[in-house]
């Protein structure tokens, strides 16, 4: 089966190409940058196009013939650098998608699976965080990100073509940007643990966040393009359904930790996933705990 990967030299991107050329996919991918050659799988087919410019329509054209299913992560990513940055995320996040989403269906692609974000939620007092609670998105990214889920559900009304849209809750794993603008919470502190540097802390860290394996990420992405329950805009929640601290983080890294100025962001985080588990039949498989203590036994035997 011939697939699309938008995104696919990207952390969890890539990820899902290894995973589809493991169980015998033909995976095409896009990408505004591949630079990263660690991340270049040499068995998918590569092509580096802007999916915001529509002069690209024909080129992106010809590779969705034949595509059974699209999954769309094609994406800047990060909360943060989008109140930076609010027009030059919307120009790509936004664009992007809607661009791609009339591509498919031109090129009547079956399916096509979203990458969307818990950031929707924004902040919410009510534990855990449910699929028909009222988004309430804090930053761009989060607003581009729910505005993407809306027009996934149109184009299931009023073009026919199936979508499903899975809300990622803090990924995390193998392959993810470690310091720099883009990463995110464990990445930052595998580089400060790196350098011998402390390990900061935005605010108290008392903030808790549901973190999801990326290989689990993975598998909720090839569910939902197969599963038979889902294709009509629907949203799911993808996370582990436990959350832990930052400071309860922090302290396994057994590394002096350092406060410093909070950000805005949800004092919380936490997904019910009752169903991703009702309507693909998926489960999380691993504990950030473990994932953390197994790379620092990797890492201390270097």
């Amino acid at each position: 089966m011939k697939v699309l990967v938008t995104g696919g030299a990207g952390f969890i991107g890539s990820n899902l190409v290894n995973k589809l050329v493991e169980l015998d996919y033909q995976v095409e991918v896009i990408d505004n940058n591949l630079s990263d050659a660690g991340k270049i799988n040499k068995k998918a087919n590569y092509h580096q196009y802007d999916l915001s410019d529509v002069n690209n329509f024909n080129q992106v054209s010809r590779i969705l013939n034949s595509v059974d299913s699209v999954f769309h992560l094609a994406a800047k990513a990060r909360v943060q650098p989008s109140i930076d940055d609010p027009v030059g995320y919307e120009l790509n996040n936004t664009l992007s998608t809607v661009n791609i989403l009339k591509a498919c269906v031109d090129s009547d692609v079956r399916r096509f699976v979203y990458s969307s974000s818990s950031s929707v939620y924004g902040d919410n007092d009510n534990m855990p965080l449910k699929e028909n609670f009222k988004p309430n998105p804090l930053s761009p990214y989060g607003a581009q990100k729910y505005y993407g889920e809306i027009l996934c559900n149109t184009f299931a009304e009023v073009y026919g073509i199936e979508t499903v849209s899975l809300r990622y809750f803090n990924v995390y794993g193998e392959g993810q940007n470690i310091g720099g603008a883009y990463s995110l919470v464990l990445g930052i502190f595998f580089d400060q643990m790196f350098n011998g540097k402390p390990l900061t802390i935005r605010g108290d860290g008392t903030q808790k966040r549901d973190f999801t394996y990326v290989g689990d990420v993975v598998n909720a992405n090839i569910l939902a393009s197969k599963s038979h329950m889902v294709g009509s805009g629907e949203v799911l929640n993808i996370g582990n359904g436990d959350n832990r601290t930052i400071n309860q983080i922090a302290d396994l890294f057994d590394v002096k930790k350092e406060y410093i100025e909070p950000v805005l962001e949800p004092k919380e985080t936490l997904a019910d996933i009752k169903l991703a588990k009702d309507l693909l039949n998926w489960e999380p498989t691993t504990s950030v705990d473990s994932w953390i203590k197994q790379q620092i036994i990797d890492y201390e035997k270097k």
